[in-house]
């Protein structure tokens, strides 16, 4: 699949087929997110994947009681370790949420060329998240992603997205 359709035809998925994902191509979209770049090498991303349908289920009132989330048949949660490495000026801190964030979205990418859906979760607990995934101090959940076949037709461009003339500005703020 070519990247371009890849990149204008992924969505968020919210209804999935209960098949199993094989494990070849499950390992090529969890390496997709593990070559992504991060500053300075530091590479603070670790995955937990979650397969067990038990545990997806308890995930749902950690993530605000989105139940959809359990039922594709794998849920990434994406966690950032603090690495104590401040990139500069503003940045600072959130140097490592960038850095999970491009994980993700390698790993959202490589799923759709795979034909498998993802949704990225925002809203969830990350004290709860912290504590059931029994996270050491220095690590925080960044992202939620369910993994699956989607259910019906999912790939579609998006609608709504505001014009590339209004999205760009060239040489400068305008505005």
């Amino acid at each position: 699949m070519d990247l371009y359709d890849v990149i204008r035809t992924r969505r968020s998925v919210r209804k999935y087929r209960p098949d199993a994902i094989p494990h070849e191509v499950l390992i090529r979209v969890l390496d997709a997110a593990r070559i992504a770049p991060s500053g300075s090498n530091r590479q603070p991303t670790r995955l937990i994947v979650v397969k067990d349908a038990a545990t997806r289920q308890k995930l749902v009132p950690m993530c605000h009681d989105q139940a959809f989330i359990a039922t594709a048949p794998v849920v990434i949660c994406a966690v950032g370790r603090d690495i104590k490495f401040n990139r500069g000026d503003w940045m600072g801190d959130y140097a490592m949420i960038v850095d999970v964030v491009i994980a993700v979205d390698h790993l959202t990418l490589a799923a759709r060329a795979e034909g498998l859906g993802t949704c990225w979760i925002g809203s969830f607990n990350n004290a709860d998240l912290r504590e059931f995934f029994k996270l050491p101090k220095d690590a925080n959940v960044v992202a939620l992603t369910p993994l699956g076949y989607p259910e019906g037709d999912s790939f579609m461009e998006p609608e709504g997205r505001i014009p590339l003339e209004e999205f760009v500005m060239w040489d400068g703020w305008r505005g």
